[in-house]
Formats: structure tokens, C-alpha cells, sequence
């Protein structure tokens, strides 16, 4: 399963066996973090049971495994892929691989150059028996390829679009022909990671009273056939009612969802994968706050699984006591600030590199990951964790990055475009103008050097990290006005917005900080940064960039990899911020929790336990 984690996705899962932890590759004075011992022997495992996850945010809304463009509730993740995994499951114990045991596939063969892969797939069953087949496969391409623009995870170019031709040799067996060469690497684990295979047999229909047919199989059906699914998988009263969402072929089955957005599953039966459920119900809890969470932790009993605000990481010693254990993981994503390019009063300030340069150069990162995140956290030097990437991190990224916290590099900056720099106060442009030492096109004289930072409400890290951020921009004048709101808000404006979206009424923000963004396997720019990609909310675009980020997906050079990581820190389509570490509280008597999966974050709740 690939679990997010929020805000700007949610929390994740792990796999079996055990760990000892202590956060290495973090610096800083926090206290040490680790498992609470090893696998308890065979003899002591109890089945059954009930294990309960708390999470803190937002709440699921979607249920289709497809989701529209239109809904970039991160959450949704967690309540599908425990039902419909993706074709290349990501992760495999503590390592940032593949894992070919929960992967649908068995075997994946490139030739032709690498433009054709055949795709093998295991002979498992879906939960009402029938078997999973090449028609499942071909059920959701053709569905994509009919609206392409309206898949959530689509970045131009890529899948569908970039398959010449589809055959199904064997019941078991998918070969895609693609319209040029790619590197294996990047189409395994950046592309199909985010393809499921869905049940055609009775899915394929464009009613609830409908027979199902091969409506897919003519542009017009799958036209219908997706827009009707899409209708049924936003209504969130049908979500545990509906006969649709009973198929499953992932190692559970939604049992309870409420509106106030708690749910619970039950085992998949007839689940054909290595890991069934051993726990007979996992519920799943929330709390719009990360303080409501700890007094739950602390009273004790309610909660077997949940996270600790590093804010309170001094509480640790304390959970210990009352019989949780603690472990800590880096996760493989990027926290940034995004700057909306297009925003009719700010835009003309962030399309001016120079403006993100001094906006960066004032963030106080280190004091940040030291302060705040206590040492458990990624420095943020770019576009790569350098924690969980250690192998694709450039030695930019290694050595601090392009913008090292330095506030007399960002009034330097500004003078020398131009502004009146105003420590304390406000800067404002006095060289209006295009000239390389003037304020830059758009930008007009007399205009002050201000900004609203929108972010997603409910963590009190979040809250401090923004103040601190907003302090030190002061320094050169740079004023931030802070906007919280609840995730979900934030991305049914924010997160709505795209690069062919811009300039929209609708996407009046500044900047807004999500809180994060996941990768999978292969940290490429792919979706993030290139033009008109499926989280490029900002709207950044550059065809150096473009090149550059093709270059990773159609290469497998480690050179070409750097270039274009070094490109995108210095080019600053977002503003790099640290990536705080999940810190994760879960029963002494909880087994099979670690070690922590890099990729998803933590858990595979099909696989914990616990003793007698």
C-alpha cells in the first residue's frame, strides 16, 4: 500500500520483523528514538483483535481508485490503497526498492530499446473470486486514455498518452508498446507506481442498475463509464454501502466510514497476496489537532498506533512508561513553500528569480531543523531528501545546497534590483523597470515587498515553523502575512490549481505551504515541476527544466539526474523548506510494526500483531 501522510498528503506504514532506531542521519539534541525491542516469538503471536490509528487532519473524500484533477485530497490514498494497491508496490522492509512480494506483477521485461515492457502479472483474485487478469489492466487504460486531462496523477506526456499500443497475449500477461525509449528505472517506479488494476467485470457499467459490458472498449463508454464511477466514488454516505466498493483485490475491505471522518476495514478474506490481515478490524481515528492526539496517547488505552508532535518530542520518556514504543523514519518527500506565479498581485514579484533567491536565502533552515524539529528532520536543501535519497542527493544538495541562510545575500539581492531595503519594515521597489538592475516586468514603482502565506492548520510545529519563517524574512523587509486553515480548505482552493489553470480567479493565492509532497522510488521532477504537471499548483515552467527532467525519465545517467537536481534548486520553483521526520507511537504490544517502510512512511497493517 502507499500511504501519505498530512497535511499535503497524511502518515503511512510498515512491514515485519524488527528495528532499533536512533535517527542517525539526523543532527540535533533530541532524545534518543528507537524500537521497542524485537519480534516476539511465534508462540506468543494472538490473532485478532482491534488496532486502532490515529490520524491528524483532514479526512478522506474520494473512494474511486481514479480520482479527478479536481481533487488533490492527499488523504485519499490511505483509504483506497488498502483496497486497490498500485501495480508496483514501493518499499520493501527498510529498504527504498521495490518490493516484488506485494507488487501485482511477476515479472516486468524491457526490450526494443526500452520501448516496449511486457508485464507479467500473478494469478491472483479479486474478493468475489474472479480472477485478475490482462482485462483489468486494459479496463483502466482505456478509461484513462479517453480523458486523460481528468486523472489526477496524469503528467503530459507520460501515461496514457505515451502508449503506441496495447496487446494482451495471455490472460495474465500486458505488453505496452510506448511511443519512445524510457529509462526502465523511471517508467517501473514513477509511472506504473501510480497505475492500480481495477475490477472490469463489475465496474465496467454506466449506471448502478446497468448491466456490466466492454463499454470501455469504444472511446464514447469509457468516457461514460469513467465519469459515472467518478460520480459514485465522491459520494461519501454510499462509501460502505455501495456494491462497487466491495471488489477489492488489496488485503482489506471498508467496514465503517463516518462524516466526521473516522473508518475502519475489515480483512479481505480472500486476499490473494503473502501478507494477510492478522488483526480482525483496523479503525482509524482522527483528530483535527496533533495536542488532541497526545492527551488521547497520554490517558492511555484508546490508541495502538499514532504519531508524536515533535514539538512534545520530551514526552517520549513519558509514552515509554505507559507502554508505547517509539521509532523514528526521514520520509522521502520535499516540504516547500509554493509561489503561485500567476497570482494577479504577486505574480509579477515571484516570476523575478531573484525575489525566491532573497525569499530563500532568508529562511532560517538550520535553525529550523534544530529549533522546531528538535534534529529529526531533512535540511531541505533542494528538490531531493538527502536523508531518504542519500543515493540520488547531488553533492550541492549534500554540501547545504544554492541558498544557505544568509540575510545579507537577500538585501544584497534586492538593492542591486532596485528595492529600498527596510530591515524591520517594509522594502519597496524604487527602479520599476526590465533593465537586469531594475525590479523586473510587472513590478510596479513604490510597490511594497509582501506576500500572504497560506498554510494548513492543526499542527503546532507547522505554526512555529511559519512565525519563524515570517520573522526572519523581516530582515530584509520582506513582509508575510500568515493565513492557517484546515487542509481540506486549503486544497479545495490552493490544491485545485494547475498550470493550464493559470491566470484563474480561482487561484487568487500567494503562497501556500501543503505541508509536504511524497516521491516514490525514483525522485525525479516528473508531476512537480515540469510544465503542466499534475502538482505544479504554482505554475512554474521552464523548458530547460522540462529538458532536463526528460532527460532523468528517458536516461538512466547519474550526470543527467544531477543536472536537473541542481537546476531545480537553483531555479527555485518552490521554496525549499526541512522536511520534518515521522516520529511514530505504537503499542509495546503491538508486533510486525518495524522496520518502518522508507517509501510509504511506516505501516502495513496486514502484518502486525499483537502478544499475549
Amino acid at each position: 500500500m502507499r500511504f501519505t501522510r498530512g497535511p499535503a498528503a497524511t502518515a503511512a506504514t510498515a512491514a515485519a520483523v524488527t528495528l532499533t532506531l536512533a535517527v542517525a542521519a539526523c543532527s540535533g539534541s533530541g532524545p534518543a528514538i528507537g524500537n521497542g525491542g524485537g519480534a516476539a516469538p511465534k508462540g506468543q503471536m494472538e490473532r485478532g483483535g482491534t488496532v486502532t490509528m490515529a490520524w491528524t487532519g483532514a479526512s478522506p473524500n474520494f473512494i474511486f481508485p481514479l480520482a479527478p484533477v479536481t481533487n488533490t485530497d492527499g488523504y485519499n490514498v490511505n483509504l483506497v490503497n488498502p483496497m486497490w494497491p498500485v501495480l508496483v508496490y514501493g518499499g520493501d522492509g527498510g529498504q527504498s526498492t521495490v518490493n516484488p512480494a506485494e507488487s501485482l506483477y511477476s515479472s516486468m521485461t524491457w526490450t526494443s530499446n526500452d520501448k516496449t515492457v511486457t508485464i507479467n502479472l500473478k494469478p491472483w483474485n479479486w474478493s468475489d473470486g474472479t480472477p485478475i487478469t490482462s482485462r483489468d489492466f486494459t479496463f483502466v487504460y482505456n478509461m484513462l486514455k479517453a480523458d486523460v486531462p481528468n486523472w489526477n496523477y496524469y503528467v503530459p506526456g507520460l501515461f496514457p498518452a505515451d502508449v503506441a499500443g496495447v496487446s494482451t497475449p495471455t490472460a495474465h500477461t500486458v505488453v505496452l508498446n510506448l511511443t519512445r525509449s524510457y529509462n526502465p528505472a523511471f517508467y517501473t517506479e514513477d509511472v506504473l507506481s501510480y497505475v492500480p488494476l481495477l475490477p472490469q467485470h463489475a465496474w465496467d457499467k454506466t449506471s448502478m442498475t446497468g448491466k456490466v459490458g466492454n463499454y470501455d472498449e469504444t472511446a464514447a463508454g469509457a468516457r461514460a463509464v469513467y465519469a459515472f464511477l467518478q460520480k459514485e466514488g465522491s459520494d461519501m454516505a454510499t462509501f460502505t454501502t455501495n456494491p462497487l466498493w466491495k471488489v477489492v483485490d488489496g488485503p482489506w475491505t471498508l467496514n465503517s466510514f463516518q462524516s466526521n471522518g473516522d473508518y475502519s476495514y475489515l480483512p479481505n478474506t480472500h486476499y490473494s497476496g503473502p501478507d494477510k490481515p492478522i488483526v480482525s478490524k483496523w479503525v482509524n481515528t482522527t483528530f483535527t489537532t496533533d495536542t488532541a492526539e497526545l492527551d488521547t496517547l497520554r490517558a492511555g488505552g484508546s490508541i495502538d498506533v499514532g504519531t508524536l508532535p515533535l514539538n512534545d518530542i520530551q514526552q517520549a520518556g513519558v509514552l515509554k512508561s505507559e507502554g508505547y514504543s517509539i521509532a523514528a523514519e526521514p520520509f522521502p518527500g520535499v516540504a516547500e513553500i509554493i509561489p503561485n506565479l500567476y497570482n494577479a498581485q504577486a505574480g509579477p514579484l515571484l516570476r523575478q528569480l531573484y525575489v525566491r533567491q532573497a525569499l530563500e536565502d532568508l529562511i532560517d533552515r538550520p535553525q529550523i531543523v534544530s529549533k522546531v524539529y528538535h534534529g529529526y528532520a531533512d535540511p531541505g536543501n533542494g528538490p531531493v531528501p538527502v536523508q531518504a535519497f542519500t543515493q540520488w542527493a547531488s553533492p550541492l544538495e549534500k554540501s547545504g545546497g544554492p541558498y544557505p541562510y544568509s540575510p545579507s545575500a537577500a538585501i544584497g539581492l534586492l538593492k542591486s534590483h532596485g528595492w529600498k531595503v527596510v530591515p524591520g519594515g517594509t522594502s519597496t521597489c524604487q527602479r520599476p523597470g526590465t533593465a537586469a538592475s531594475d525590479c523586473g516586468a510587472g513590478v510596479a514603482g513604490g510597490e511594497p515587498l509582501s506576500f500572504q502565506l497560506t498554510y494548513a492548520s492543526g499542527k503546532a510545529s507547522v505554526d512555529e515553523q511559519e512565525a519563524a519563517i515570517q520573522s526572519s524574512e523581516e530582515q530584509a523587509g520582506v513582509r508575510i502575512a500568515l493565513k492557517s486553515e484546515p487542509f481540506n480548505t486549503l486544497t479545495g482552493t490552493a490544491g485545485t490549481c494547475t498550470a493550464s489553470s493559470h491566470p484563474a480567479s480561482t487561484c487568487g493565492w500567494q503562497l501556500v505551504d501543503f505541508g509536504y509532497d511524497p516521491y516514490q522510488l525514483y525522485p525525479s521532477g516528473t508531476g512537480f515541476f515540469n510544465t503542466g504537471g499534475y502538482n505544479n499548483q504554482g505554475g512554474y515552467s521552464s523548458a530547460m527544466m522540462d529538458s532536463l527532467i526528460n532527460a532523468t525519465e528517458y536516461g538512466s545517467s547519474a550526470s543527467a539526474f544531477y543536472r536537473y537536481e541542481d537546476y531545480a534548486a537553483e531555479q527555485l520553483p518552490w521554496l525549499w523548506l526541512p522536511l520534518e521526520s515521522d516520529i511514530f507511537v505504537y503499542k509495546s504490544s503491538l508486533q510486525g510494526f518495524t522496520p518502518l517502510n522508507p517509501i510509504s512512511g511506516g505501516l502495513n497493517p496486514e502484518v502486525w500483531y499483537f502478544t499475549k
